[in-house]
């Protein structure tokens, strides 16, 4: 028999179209046997700014009972699935400050001999999809020490 695989999958969502395709993948993940924790990052905007859009506003209330991911998430998971919006072709800040939080584990090799992977939308045909998806997977092997190495 084989052990359950813990799968992370960590997302930021501002219109709710990273939040259904985060549900799909940990669906998915849950179907294929795996342990999952659906977990958002902290959001960064000011309320009043969130206030003034309803479609930000909703899905802020819609994902309030999703809990925020922690770095205990990611030493957890044997994978970790990141999701973001695209934001003219790169991640939303709110998810590259999470990852930028991730120093003190990372210099542990807490973060290696994991699967990474990553998944993205964008409001139009032609996006960015691609420079978004390349730059979370820069984070993951930049250099040969991005979160997949040991320091």
């Amino acid at each position: 028999m084989q052990d359950r695989v813990n799968v992370a999958v960590i997302f930021y969502s501002s219109t709710g179209t990273v939040y259904r395709l985060a549900q799909a993948v940990a669906d998915g993940a849950c179907e294929a046997g795996g342990e999952v924790r659906l977990r958002k990052v902290r959001e960064l905007a000011p309320p009043d700014a969130i206030a003034s859009n309803p479609q930000w506003a909703a899905i802020v209330e819609e994902m309030k009972d999703v809990p925020e991911a922690e770095l205990a998430d990611l030493e957890w998971a044997d994978a970790v699935l990141l999701g973001t919006p695209t934001r003219f072709g790169g991640i939303a800040a709110q998810l590259k400050e999470f990852i930028d939080t991730t120093g003190p584990i990372w210099r542990q090799g807490k973060l290696s001999n994991k699967v990474y992977g990553a998944f993205t939308a964008a409001g139009t045909a032609h996006g960015r999809h691609e420079s978004t998806l390349l730059s979370v997977t820069n984070i993951f092997h930049a250099g040969g020490r991005g979160l997949n190495q040991a320091a």
